[in-house]
């Protein structure tokens, strides 16, 4: 159970906000587990997880610890989830960000638009990420999937108006293309900056979460087996749950300043 508590804690940690919930609709988790055109949200991975675990939770103690586990496991697939889901958003504006860099070097070196569409797709790592491109070059008219993550989403929108922009007035494609991938590098390395300065504060709460897992050792250590007040008094159940639910508004508080800081 000392497992479950601490996976529960660094869930809620790790919990998404509306923005990252929009990034985990992301089809497929860049070919993981789910199918093509399905929802992460909907997969019943994390309920089976977490029916496991409350099956388990029941068999090795009781009713209230399998519950805790239950909602542990649940959380923490989600959690990885997102993860995995924010890390294929970054892959991609990285990738989108290295096909704009190629199609404003070719146009201004003066080869035609479909050379450039070429290259541009041609230099991004993502397949998925090249089709958007090139769907939003050759037909500037269509609106990109509203599905997708809302940064990556912009970021096709303004190329396709640039082009239709350049197609009616004759304006320079290059200049931009040049300045929405200036826009992405900038964007990208603030975060990257944002994750670096919050390195710490985010160790240190994920240390404050481990602290009760590790005052609960030490109490078995000594001979107080302070599990089994913990799971088998009504005192130490209530004790329990309430310590259970302040941990997790302590962390609920420190992962909204996180996100708060990440903007």
């Amino acid at each position: 159970m000392s497992g479950a508590l601490s996976l529960a804690a660094l869930a809620v940690l790790l919990w998404p906000d509306g923005q990252v919930r929009r990034r985990l609709r992301l089809r497929a988790l860049d070919g993981g587990w789910t199918g093509a055109g399905r929802d992460p949200l909907d997969l019943p991975v994390p309920v089976a997880v977490a029916i496991l675990s409350a099956a388990v939770g029941a068999i090795l103690s009781t009713p209230l610890v399998a519950g805790l586990a239950a909602a542990a496991a649940f959380l923490g697939i989600r959690s990885w989830a997102t993860r995995q889901a924010d890390r294929v958003v970054e892959r991609r504006l990285e990738s989108l960000t290295e096909g704009l860099g190629a199609l404003a070097a070719d146009l201004r070196s003066g080869r035609p638009l479909t050379d450039a569409i070429e290259a541009a797709v041609t230099a991004c790592a993502d397949a998925e990420t090249a089709a958007d491109l090139a769907r939003a070059l050759r037909a500037p008219g269509a609106a990109p999937d509203s599905g997708r993550d809302e940064e990556f989403t912009e970021a096709l929108r303004r190329i396709s108006a640039g082009v239709l922009l350049s197609a009616r007035t004759g304006c320079s494609l290059a200049a931009v293309a040049a300045a929405v991938e200036d826009d992405l590098r900038a964007r990208q390395g603030q975060r990257r900056e944002l994750r670096t300065s919050t390195a710490g504060p985010r160790a240190s709460a994920m240390l404050l979460a481990g602290l009760p897992v590790l005052g609960l050792a030490m109490g078995s250590g000594v001979g107080a087996d302070p599990w089994r007040v913990l799971t088998t008094t009504t005192t130490g159940q209530m004790l329990l749950v309430v310590g259970v639910a302040l941990e997790f508004a302590g962390l609920s508080w420190s992962r909204e300043l996180l996100r708060r800081a990440l903007r």
